[in-house]
């Protein structure tokens, strides 16, 4: 694991943080910057950047963790719903070079948007180009031998 990584060194136990679960594969800790109470970062403990690095042993591992934490993060801060998110890539606006998922608990007329609230310029796309587009993924898909 890279030590210049803030989030392998909290796995390494050089780094504190407010840990809420740990199993053989992952780690949740709170948002040390929350975006709402409860704010939970789920991660792999081994070191991987981006989300289509993951093998799918440690990418089914971390889904099953935000699938478990979710109804506990929400239920600890008295929500019924939260936002699950993942900034893959720093175009994206991922600041930790480390795989993550944030559980942001969300409650109503907490000053949150929609995930579509994110882009400020975004495009206008054409019917040809979202076919030309989805054929796109289509042969990616087919050519990378997915399902």
């Amino acid at each position: 694991m890279p030590s210049s990584c803030i989030f392998c060194r909290i796995v390494d136990g050089v780094i504190d943080a407010y840990k809420v679960y740990e199993d053989g594969e992952t780690m949740a800790f709170l948002d040390i910057s929350p975006l709402s109470k409860g704010h939970t970062l789920v991660i792999p403990k081994a070191h991987v950047q981006q989300i289509e690095s993951l093998s799918e042993e440690q990418l089914v591992a971390l889904f099953k963790t935000v699938w478990k934490l979710t109804r506990y993060v929400q239920q600890a801060t008295n929500t019924s719903a939260s936002l699950i998110g993942i900034n893959n890539g720093p175009e994206s606006g991922q600041e930790i070079p480390h795989a993550h998922v944030h559980i942001v608990p969300r409650a109503k007329g907490d000053g949150g948007a929609p995930i579509h609230a994110a882009m400020h310029n975004r495009p206008i796309v054409s019917k040809e180009e979202m076919q030309r587009t989805a054929q796109n993924i289509r042969f990616a898909i087919k050519n990378g031998h997915l399902g």
